[in-house]
């Protein structure tokens, strides 16, 4: 089964190349977006990129996560990621990150919409999740903007924290 490429107004959401890590490198190793999330190291290690984007058609074809590339349509640049992951669980979460020159122009809504609308349609989902540290609210209208209701908070380590930090738990009913 091969990932589609899906189109809104603005952006492509495409399968992620090999030939994308050094943007991947250049985007998410930047200290700004890295303490926006729980699973971005910073520095960004070598060879991290390439590690990741390994991972996806495998993690794809057992439609465990799905994760897309978001592109500029107008020219193709990649501008961030956004994913899915435990599909097959009873709480599949989404994710996304942008680089910061493309903050704040609607981009990651736009993404959040389309990838949701994908996978109700494609993986027959009961609901959809999300979270996201409580010292980055912004992600949190996201969420709010597409569909997605604040349950609760949570405090603990996920990805590359060091300690523990308070997380904001969204939930969308999909049947």
């Amino acid at each position: 089964m091969q990932q589609l490429t899906l189109t809104t107004e603005r952006l492509l959401l495409r399968a992620f190349e090999s030939a994308d890590a050094h943007q991947v490198q250049r985007l998410a190793g930047n200290a700004d977006v890295s303490s926006t999330t729980a699973n971005i190291p910073h520095p960004y290690p070598d060879g991290l990129a390439e590690k990741w984007i390994s991972t996806h058609g495998e993690n794809f074809a057992n439609q465990s996560r799905v994760t897309y590339a978001i592109c500029l349509k107008e020219n193709g640049e990649l501008i961030g990621c956004i994913s899915l992951i435990h599909l097959s669980s009873e709480h599949p979460e989404l994710g996304y990150w942008l680089g910061v020159e493309h903050w704040g122009r609607g981009y990651c809504t736009e993404a959040c919409r389309e990838m949701i609308k994908f996978c109700i349609e494609r993986f027959s989902l009961k609901a959809i999740y999300g979270k996201h540290l409580s010292r980055n609210p912004a992600s949190g209208h996201v969420m709010e903007k597409c569909g997605l209701t604040y349950i609760g908070s949570d405090t603990g380590k996920d990805g590359f924290m060091l300690v523990p930090e308070e997380f904001r738990i969204y939930r969308m009913l999909c049947e």
